[in-house]
């Protein structure tokens, strides 16, 4: 698929902002058990300790604390399924993003402030500050214009490119559960 061009991103932001902000529901689980491996869950498991049961965000550099042990203000990320459809079109390229889950929710600042929490089947995610802004391999798989255009303005308000998360509560979660503010 070709990359986005600035006009098509912009053209798809009113559709990306329609998300419901009370009351949405997750359409896609994405396990990474190594560096860039994808799995693709029917469901799992979220745990206060590993996050998403059989990830490997603990291991992952980015996923550092300052002491070096894992941060688990970025145990578990979140994107938002409209723009990730915008991006990178096919539902087979959404994994490619990174993301563990992609929810049709509105994840803006305004609407989920850092420390709000969010209920997803069985399990709670408490919002973190810490930003989400991708990396290189994010600009290489969907290009520079949807690097740039997820962390413009707009993009870090709505928090295009997705938001940190902790489990607060564990519990089962499966494509289709309800996602709400708790």
């Amino acid at each position: 698929m070709a990359e986005r061009t600035p006009e098509e991103l912009e053209a798809g932001l009113a559709h990306v902002l329609e998300a419901p902000s009370e009351e949405g529901d997750l359409r896609l689980i994405v396990r990474r058990p190594g560096v860039d491996e994808r799995e693709t869950l029917e469901e799992g498991a979220l745990d206060t300790d590993s996050g998403l049961v059989g990830d490997n965000w603990a291991t992952r550099a980015y996923s550092r604390a300052e002491g070096g042990e894992p941060n688990v203000a970025a145990q578990l990320t979140l994107m938002n399924a409209r723009v990730v459809d915008l991006i990178a079109g096919s539902v087979d390229r959404w994994p490619l993003a990174g993301d563990q889950l992609y929810v049709d929710f509105d994840l803006s600042k305004t609407n989920l402030p850092a420390g709000a929490r969010v209920a997803i089947g069985e399990a709670v995610v408490e919002i973190s500050a810490k930003p989400h802004t991708g990396c290189g391999k994010f600009v290489r798989r969907y290009g520079l214009d949807a690097q740039r255009w997820v962390n413009s303005e707009v993009g870090l308000m709505n928090r295009l490119r997705g938001v940190n998360t902790r489990v607060v509560r564990p519990g089962a979660i499966r494509v289709g559960d309800r996602i709400t503010k708790v």
